[in-house]
């Protein structure tokens, strides 16, 4: 063999070598199940795109006072307090007051409904009034709300049962809330009296999610829109800080982000964690599943979804009683909140559990000894459960 063809032959061995050291060097990309954020599948290239550009506007814009921010404030974007679409940590906690009595709107006249305390320079972030009912949330997962929403009414009220019919001791109720002036009903709701059924926040506040993305941005930043052009802060109607097309891209995101998917659904612990969590009850409020009817978005429609939610409201006893409301709620009702994603919250809140509405319980079990009211049996039962079925009954929440 020659010098130059030894030479050749070297420097392709070399290439190969680099190549598989590279291979070594790079991380495999996680799972699917162990992220919350991406598309749901079926998407066509639009909606791809549009789902991209409610991505960046979701995840990288960053109001300043320039853009709009303030001038008092929550956060400075959608992403910092939702990571990775998950949920949010203390450091971002939403404080909302000036609503104590369901179905009366909220004082704004002491700053209500929500708690700005952060400022831009040259201004004086608000402080909550003395002697003033309010109610601590944490932001929350956004991923799956778009199946959420594709549910019809009568889907959520075929799980309600005010009186307690059944005497199961379960007796959830919607939410019905004077919705915005720019609310577009659908063929599905079902309104009563003028109001209609709130099915996201932690009392299902938001009629759909045009609702809740305006009321964020207003809120949560400042940020005035043509939906929603009130200031926070002056009380007074300002000019647009964010386009329409804009707000309409971030919803269209947040309709398309994928639902959540469990892991090690085939475990048998996990198969046995399941079956105990229905036997003590806990599917009353956290249902299972719902299959979405035909929907807009194509690939959202007649799709089997696993958000154990009822996405109703609850009477969750005198301990998680804050003495605040939003709607029709009563102070102690808060919505079922879905479980699917909990495995993963610690993910985007700094490696530790902060659950319930005000991340109070530092972990899966403590959030469970929290329930009382119409949990208070189902709690009972799990406090009463062998160690071996409450570990399992905790390894089935942790695969959600």
């Amino acid at each position: 063999m020659t010098t130059r063809k030894i030479q050749s032959a070297c420097a392709v061995l070399l290439l190969v070598a680099a190549i598989y050291s590279c291979d070594s060097l790079i991380p495999e990309a996680p799972a699917e199940s162990d992220l919350l954020d991406g598309p749901t599948e079926g998407l066509s290239t639009s909606e791809q795109s549009r789902f991209l550009k409610g991505d960046i506007a979701f995840n990288d814009e960053v109001f300043t006072p320039e853009s709009g921010l303030g001038p008092v404030f929550v956060a400075n974007s959608c992403g910092s307090c939702h990571a990775g679409d998950g949920k949010g940590h203390p450091f971002t906690t939403l404080t909302r007051f000036g609503q104590t009595q369901p179905n009366i709107a909220p004082d704004v006249s002491i700053g209500g409904p929500q708690l700005q305390n952060r400022a831009i320079p040259g201004f004086e972030p608000e402080t909550l009034p003395n002697g003033v009912p309010s109610m601590d949330f944490t932001p929350p997962a956004v991923t799956g709300l778009g199946f959420l929403e594709a549910l019809t009414d009568q889907q959520i009220l075929d799980n309600a049962d005010p009186n307690d019919s059944d005497e199961d001791g379960i007796s959830g109720v919607p939410n019905y809330i004077n919705p915005p002036s720019y609310f577009i009903p659908k063929p599905s709701h079902q309104p009563v009296s003028g109001q209609y059924i709130g099915r996201f926040g932690k009392k299902a506040a938001a009629v759909d999610l045009l609702h809740q993305t305006v009321g964020a941005y207003n809120q949560d930043m400042g940020v005035t829109s043509t939906f929603n052009p009130i200031d926070p802060h002056t009380g007074l109607s300002t000019d647009p800080e964010v386009s329409d097309q804009t707000i309409r891209d971030v919803v269209f995101y947040l309709q398309t982000l994928k639902a959540p998917i469990q892991r090690d659904a085939d475990d048998p612990e996990v198969i046995r964690g399941k079956e105990v969590f229905m036997s003590i009850n806990c599917s009353s409020c956290h249902v299972p599943s719902f299959t979405t009817p035909q929907s807009d978005i194509d690939a959202l429609s007649n799709k089997t979804i696993f958000p154990y939610s009822d996405l109703l409201l609850h009477d969750m006893g005198p301990g998680l009683d804050d003495g605040a409301t939003e709607g029709s709620a009563e102070t102690f009702e808060w919505r079922t909140p879905p479980l699917w994603g909990l495995g993963l919250a610690p993910e985007s809140q700094g490696g530790e559990f902060f659950l319930m509405h005000d991340g109070r319980a530092k972990s899966i079990q403590e959030a469970i000894e929290l329930h009382g009211g119409e949990a208070q049996q189902s709690r009972d039962d799990f406090v009463a459960l062998s160690d071996a079925d409450k570990q399992a009954v905790l390894k089935f929440l942790r695969s959600l």
